[in-house]
């Protein structure tokens, strides 16, 4: 009730007038049954705006420092997450990520939307980054399809650290819905799991116009911090190699050296402007 109120109500009309969002491709998300949609992460502000824009409730999964915090502001912030149909995400790796997992889930079993941040955290420079497992896990084991979905200008809104958005306008396009099920039953296959994953990447740095990183956003970010040093060893290895069936029946491989970026898609106006590599996280 909270969420329908705020969503139709408060938040929903406000952010309409003051950021006049432009949408492609909303009919592309399914009216009924459960879906995800993943997305690219510019900023904070995400997961408001692709929610407001969405007829159907999503859930979405954020990191799980925003439901820990103490205090009279940590307890509203815990509070407002919660009621506004996001789940924590432990992001630290092994059984706690897969329990945050579950729960993503279970909200697919139950019918509903799934919003994930494959990149499993903000980028740190409005580049697009390698995606995480978790997404293609979660896809394949509860059968359902995958939409694309490119946040276009929040970056500009809410960069990262800063609290007052900027007033201007933003857009998001959502992709035609990816299909695996020709991978059913080989979810536990990292090799499948990468390559479904990768074809996630392809799509969003296709509808995005985002130049794309074959990096884990999480170790950019230490590395900025001055502690690339502490990056787990699973964040910085090289992906495994796709089999020959994989790499035919999905995207092209996705390098720096061969999709440095591409334009901005031909569909968007031109007025608008720590991690498990296994955990699609949030930040």
């Amino acid at each position: 009730m909270f969420y329908w109120f705020m969503k139709t109500f408060v938040l929903g009309p406000v952010l309409k007038l003051l950021f006049r969002p432009w949408v492609k491709g909303l009919d592309n998300v399914p009216a009924q049954g459960a879906a995800i949609l993943a997305s690219n992460h510019l900023s904070f502000s995400d997961s408001i705006f692709m929610p407001v824009m969405v007829p159907r409730p999503v859930v979405f999964l954020a990191k799980s420092e925003y439901f820990t915090g103490t205090g009279i502001k940590g307890r509203l912030t815990a509070a407002f997450f919660r009621l506004t149909n996001q789940l924590p995400m432990d992001r630290s790796g092994g059984a706690a990520s897969a329990q945050s997992l579950n729960a993503g889930m279970d909200v697919l079993k139950s019918g509903s939307l799934l919003g994930i941040y494959p990149e499993g955290t903000r980028s740190p420079d409005a580049r697009l980054y390698r995606g995480k497992v978790g997404v293609a896990r979660l896809a394949l084991q509860a059968r359902v399809p995958v939409i694309p979905v490119a946040m276009i200008g929040t970056d500009k809104v809410q960069p990262i650290g800063k609290r007052v958005p900027n007033i201007r306008r933003i857009g998001m396009i959502f992709g035609e819905p990816l299909d695996f099920s020709r991978y059913y039953g080989l979810e536990d296959d990292r090799l499948v799991q990468r390559s479904v994953t990768d074809e996630i990447m392809y799509e969003l740095m296709r509808l995005s116009g985002q130049e794309y990183v074959d990096e884990y956003a999480a170790v950019v970010k230490l590395r900025m911090a001055g502690k690339a040093q502490e990056a787990a060893p699973e964040l910085t290895s090289d992906k495994a190699p796709a089999g020959p069936d994989a790499a035919q029946a999905a995207a092209p491989e996705i390098r720096p050296d061969i999709a440095p970026g591409v334009a901005a898609s031909p569909d968007a106006p031109t007025a608008a402007g720590e991690d498990s590599p296994e955990v699609p996280g949030t930040a």
